[in-house]
């Protein structure tokens, strides 16, 4: 909470790694033969705003440059591997946010000074690893007691003649024209 060395690494370390993120994103869709795209820049900025968020003020520039451009290919890669599985994600939530948030909270157990990998401490990263699966045991089973309570009170799926009818017709009274 002060204006010091260590919150002058955190914005820079922030910045960096956001555009490294961004600039990782768009030339690895050149590099796939895709087109770049502003929203392709947007995500990868975003992907890593996400990965730095937890080792902002525990890395160098270098490592967050590192950790953007990572979490970055690794979430451009969840997209597309969703994508192509046409998984239910409209937004890109998981691939983005989660996978991001993943490799950019294991890679601050690797970077983080005197206590990561690299500084030869092993502990933090297995907490990392314990955090991440209590977190993803907790999300999964409240989010599934959650959708069984909601679907008990009002069903979340659509009948098939409703389907069939389409959603702006069935659900909202109104049909594109």
């Amino acid at each position: 909470m002060g204006a010091n060395a260590d919150a002058v690494a955190a914005f820079a370390n922030t910045n960096l790694a956001s555009a490294a993120g961004m600039m990782a994103w768009i030339f690895y869709d050149r590099f796939q033969n895709r087109k770049m795209s502003a929203l392709g820049a947007c995500i990868g900025a975003i992907v890593g705003l996400v990965a730095i968020t937890p080792a902002a003020g525990f890395v160098t520039m270098g490592e967050s440059i590192f950790i953007g451009f990572l979490a970055s290919l690794t979430s451009n890669f969840a997209i597309r591997y969703k994508n192509a599985r046409e998984i239910d994600d409209t937004l890109d939530v998981f691939p983005s946010h989660g996978i991001g948030g993943i490799v950019g909270m294991l890679l601050t157990a690797v970077f983080a000074r005197e206590v990561g990998l690299t500084s030869g401490e092993y502990e933090t990263f297995l907490y990392h690893i314990l955090a991440l699966i209590i977190t993803a045991v907790f999300t999964f089973g409240g989010s599934l007691l959650l959708y069984r309570l909601v679907d008990a009170m009002i069903p979340l799926r659509v009948s098939p003649e409703q389907e069939l009818k389409g959603l702006d017709a069935s659900q909202h009274g109104e049909v594109a024209v």
